[in-house]
């Protein structure tokens, strides 16, 4: 996908987390709860195939491949920063063929078939994008995942409740007054972007530590 952010050029992304690295895991004080929420109601158990968008350091791609998927399914991830899929590519390097990783240049489209996953899975990297790039990143969930195949996300999202709400304005000075201390990351409402091509089956606002963070499951009709 073309990774012109949200305020942040592409190439200001790829230094950030190039830089950034494994630090990226210290993030899950307030991800593991989003992404526990989710590994519940995407059933990867019954995944044969899955894409995920934003692989980063491959903590997610090796829970699910260890714990949650079926022995004979695959994994497809990519990234666009060169230190990210490096350390995708030393998590993962036990499961052989089933993971494969792909170093993304800024592309509009995934070099993948029509119809080939049935998930199509993106953890924190929609909230760095812009508007429109979000909406490209859903065309090409909606392209490469089968009838029925599940999108499955999580990411920054407004505050639920009074603390959480504070935070999210303390975030959004911290964004306006300097990208990079952020990120590029912002707080964004991906329900808005459904149409009437998905069934959303499962929606949920996770707070950790004021963080609010959006879940989503749907299912492509």
């Amino acid at each position: 996908m073309n990774h012109r952010v949200h305020g942040l050029t592409q190439s200001e992304v790829i230094e950030f987390y190039d830089r950034f690295g494994n630090r990226q895991d210290k993030q899950n004080y307030y991800e593991d709860v989003a992404l526990t929420d989710l590994l519940k109601y995407a059933r990867f158990d019954t995944a044969q195939a899955v894409v995920e968008f934003g692989c980063g350091t491959g903590r997610f791609a090796e829970q699910l491949l260890e714990n949650h998927l079926p022995n004979d399914s695959s994994y497809w991830g990519c990234d666009i920063s060169t230190t990210m899929i490096k350390l995708s590519e030393e998590r993962l390097s036990n499961f052989g063929i089933r993971a494969i990783l792909w170093k993304s240049a800024g592309e509009s489209t995934l070099p993948l078939p029509p119809e080939c996953a049935d998930r199509f899975v993106s953890n924190y990297v929609l909230d760095l994008l812009s508007f429109d790039e979000i909406a490209l990143v859903f065309g090409e969930a909606k392209r490469t995942l089968k009838k029925d195949g599940l999108l499955c996300l999580t990411g920054l999202t407004n505050g639920k409740g009074l603390f959480s709400k504070l935070w999210t304005a303390f975030w959004s000075v911290r964004f306006k007054l300097n990208l990079k201390w952020v990120g590029g990351c912002r707080p964004v409402e991906l329900s808005k972007y459904f149409d009437a091509d998905w069934k959303i089956e499962h929606y949920h606002i996770v707070v950790a530590r004021g963080i609010s963070s959006e879940v989503v499951v749907a299912r492509k009709l």
